[in-house]
């Protein structure tokens, strides 16, 4: 294939990710809520956490003066509406019918949370099948961190989905036929989908190998970004350091264009590792707002914080694993200046993009 063919592609892929911007630019925020699950005798105590913003579109006049600030006030008086509205998208079932919710408290909670506790009354028997209605009412994507709590036991853990809406209660007594799966699995599931929808910090790392280095070159500036979120990742959700996402998203987008410019300025990957780990550190604040949206108790905190990290590690690698060869395939010596001046141009412009984007939200 002629080098001029190579160079059409790779402009022809630019142009594609420019236009796709827009769309993907929305795209890496997955829209999570948590839910506890404690059978009380015949009723289910049911206590959700959400974005507030989530319960807005569920109920559309919980901010009343549209200023985009729910008040305690605010909340109190659209008690009736979420009773209404938003409980009954999780459904409970005791020999098929459904078990009837009552509101018990809600409250604001910080990083823009707010949590509903609600006591289902049920018909006698186990399991309690838990069905969610909540993914059709919520932006595509969403996802449910499920937990059955039982006094004694070790907790059940799931990640609810479109497509996997449904996980039953079965108390006490059955929890030696249906043991508990293990937590870390449902973190580390949620760790990769963070990281397979993190548009920007895909496009980072396809920055950063684009251009010309040995093996050992690249190894280093993964390893390096890996180390640096990770240390920033624990530090944020253990509220340590909790810098306002309305910062870091934009500086993450920066430290996007910033690879694509240099990238036509570095001649080899040697010496990347050293933007990479402070660049790292920037990211790994980004990473961070999955595991924060969710409101984890404190002591839950610790586990889940290193099977996320592991998922995102293991995303991460997977797609480095299908895109590295790639690249090194398309750049190949005598292609490697048009094409990947072409990619870095996208990269540039992407960043740019996401900045702009970001700032004006």
């Amino acid at each position: 294939m002629s080098r001029g063919l190579f160079a059409r592609i790779a402009c022809v892929l630019a142009c594609v990710v420019v236009l796709l911007l827009p769309k993907i630019a929305r795209a890496h925020t997955i829209g999570l809520s948590n839910g506890e699950y404690r059978i009380e005798g015949d009723d289910v105590v049911v206590t959700l956490a959400f974005a507030r913003g989530e319960v807005s579109a569920l109920v559309a006049d919980l901010d009343r003066d549209r200023d985009g600030v729910v008040t305690e006030d605010e909340l109190t008086s659209a008690k009736g509406a979420i009773e209404e509205r938003v409980l009954p998208l999780v459904r409970i079932t005791t020999a098929g019918e459904a078990c009837t919710p009552k509101l018990e408290s809600q409250k604001l909670t910080e990083l823009d949370g707010l949590t509903l506790t609600a006591r289902y009354a049920c018909k006698p028997g186990v399991p309690k099948p838990v069905t969610l209605k909540l993914f059709s009412a919520l932006p595509k994507g969403h996802r449910h961190l499920f937990r059955e709590l039982v006094e004694g036991e070790p907790p059940r853990d799931d990640i609810l989905f479109g497509g996997h809406e449904s996980a039953s209660l079965v108390g006490k007594a059955a929890r030696a036929e249906a043991p508990p799966p293990s937590s870390f699995v449902a973190f580390f599931r949620l760790g990769i989908e963070h990281i397979l929808t993190g548009y920007d910090h895909l496009v980072f790392l396809l920055g950063l190998v684009l251009v010309r280095g040995k093996a050992r070159d690249y190894v280093t500036v993964i390893t390096a970004f890996t180390l640096a979120h990770s240390i920033t990742l624990g530090m944020a959700v253990l509220g340590v350091v909790n810098p306002p996402s309305r910062f870091v998203e934009p500086a993450i987008a920066l430290s996007i264009a910033y690879v694509g410019i240099e990238n036509f300025l570095v001649k080899d990957a040697s010496r990347r590792w050293r933007i990479t780990f402070p660049f790292g550190l920037l990211h790994g604040f980004g990473f961070a707002g999955a595991l924060r949206e969710l409101d984890l108790p404190r002591a839950r905190v610790p586990g889940a914080l290193v099977a996320f990290n592991v998922g995102v590690e293991a995303g991460q690698l997977a797609v480095l694993v299908v895109a590295l060869p790639l690249v090194l395939f398309v750049t190949k010596k005598h292609t490697r200046v048009p094409v990947t001046r072409a990619l870095s141009a996208a990269v540039t412009v992407a960043g740019v993009v996401w900045f702009v984007a970001r700032v004006v939200a």
